[in-house]
């Protein structure tokens, strides 16, 4: 197993919080957490980049849709960057890829923001 890291940043379009090691039940808490820290404006970009995510099970899944609600709160967007391969197939199985904006990096999903 490893670890879940998450860190926060700021790009021109909104937060991007990176999203690294496992996302289970026993770590979906710390992105529920990081998530209610965020300040986001309306109109922001709210970016999960999941480059970095190694594991992801269904209570990492259902951790995604407190991102989006947070940012329709705050009348933000959220999209998703560099999904791996084996989540982008849970993403579709589940219908979540129609609830996101998927984009292969950070670069592509800040630059569309725009």
């Amino acid at each position: 197993m490893s670890p879940l890291t998450i860190t926060a940043r700021d790009a021109a379009t909104g937060p991007v919080l990176e999203i690294n090691g496992d996302l289970d039940h026993a770590t979906a808490p710390e992105l529920r957490k990081a998530l209610d820290g965020l300040t986001l404006a309306a109109r922001q970009l709210l970016l999960l980049d999941l480059a970095g995510l190694e594991f992801c099970d269904s209570s990492g899944i259902s951790a995604l849709p407190a991102a989006r609600n947070l940012a329709t709160e705050h009348g933000a967007d959220v999209a998703l960057a560099a999904v791996p391969a084996d989540i982008a197939r849970i993403l579709r199985v589940v219908g979540l890829d129609r609830v996101f904006s998927i984009h292969p990096d950070t670069s592509t999903a800040t630059s569309a923001a725009c």
